[in-house]
């Protein structure tokens, strides 16, 4: 019986994490990281993830050496009771290591850069007519009503509604700890089976709406060249009152080499229209140039909306069946109401998790 070895990769990786620690410790005290903030952010963000990485890589090296020395103990020992003991003992270390050895693979594992970024949601009626509309404004409450559990703050940037209580077409920002990282799972077509109130023969129809989440840009991220941008004015659309829609500051941004056109109108004033344009806009431009270099991540953005039709779905809400199915991993809730209320930790955690074993198995793979 001898102790299990360490992967001689993963045992690189850790080294490779430990003299990266070690290098970011210096770096962090140099004038030139302290002068800069942003860079001084970035640094402690990068410092603290590998600190748990090689403070796990050392629980595991002691308690390989601890489960080293039990086996000497093992071999040479021929009291009964003494081994009983031991084996018991060697028992504990053998799961605390592969314990341990499991979350050094989940540290391991590359996160999402923009993980701790705010969003940008945009949410759109799909197939259905009103009831998408409908089914739409529901939407953007379960994440107001989300966003309120989490303590995150809702920004609305542009919105546009059909019939009294539905929404064409709203954009919002959500702000807070790990936003982007837990409502880029939300991304997808979502798709609603319930009786309409304007059904007389209660019938049940099916609609949809789609989400797409965007990781919010910071303008360190890309320069928008003002060349490349077309800018319109126009008045306003919808209710409003107090000169909303009275006056020309609803915005229309269009980049001409891409051909995204982005519009606000929530804003009386057109400066303010303009400034929350812009940032509509770098973000789906950063979506669209991290898309273009990374081929998962480009897989994501052409699943992420998808055509608005009903077949195309990542989510169903069947209200009849009081139920919530995400189709990605056949889970189904008999809550319906609390997940509509904004209670989506469930879902986003088993999402969350099946992420993560199938980017473990990567890991594993690769380490």
């Amino acid at each position: 019986m001898k102790p299990p070895t360490l992967d001689p990769r993963l045992q690189e990786r850790l080294k490779d994490a430990k003299r990266r620690f070690e290098e970011l410790d210096i770096e962090l005290i140099s004038p030139e990281v302290l002068q800069s903030p942003d860079r001084l952010r970035k640094l402690s963000q990068e410092r603290s993830r590998l600190e748990q990485i090689v403070g796990v890589g050392e629980r595991l090296t002691q308690a390989n050496q601890e489960l080293e020395g039990v086996f000497e103990l093992l071999k040479d020992s021929r009291d009964e009771e003494f081994r009983a003991l031991a084996e018991e003992e060697s028992e504990g270390l053998q799961q605390t290591i592969e314990k341990l050895l499991l979350s050094l693979r989940e540290l391991l594992i590359p996160r999402d850069p923009f993980s701790d970024r705010a969003a940008v949601i945009e949410i759109r009626a799909g197939t259905g007519g009103d009831e998408a509309g409908l089914f739409a404004a529901d939407l953007m409450r379960m994440y107001r009503r989300l966003a309120e559990r989490k303590g995150w703050s809702v920004e609305l940037m542009n919105h546009s509604e059909g019939i009294p209580g539905s929404i064409k077409a709203v954009i919002f920002t959500v702000r807070g700890k790990e936003v982007y990282g837990f409502l880029r799972y939300e991304s997808g077509v979502h798709r609603v089976q319930r009786v309409p109130e304007t059904e007389s023969q209660g019938r049940i129809h099916t609609s949809a709406a789609t989400v797409a989440v965007l990781p919010e840009a910071e303008e360190v991220d890309l320069q928008i060249d003002p060349n490349d941008l077309r800018i319109d004015v126009f008045r306003s659309s919808g209710p409003g009152g107090q000169s909303v829609n009275t006056t020309d500051s609803a915005v229309r941004i269009t980049h001409i080499p891409t051909g995204l056109v982005v519009s606000c109108q929530d804003e009386k004033s057109q400066h303010k229209n303009k400034a929350k344009g812009l940032k509509v806009l770098r973000s789906r431009l950063l979506d669209l140039m991290v898309a273009e270099q990374e081929a998962k991540r480009a897989r994501a953005r052409r699943t992420q909306v998808g055509t608005g039709d009903r077949s195309a779905k990542i989510r169903t809400y069947n209200f009849p069946q009081g139920r919530v199915t995400d189709h990605r991993i056949g889970l189904t809730l008999h809550r319906l109401d609390e997940v509509l209320d904004g209670d989506l930790d469930e879902v986003v955690s088993s999402l969350r998790l099946a992420e993560e074993q199938e980017r473990l198995e990567e890991t594993g793979r690769g380490t």
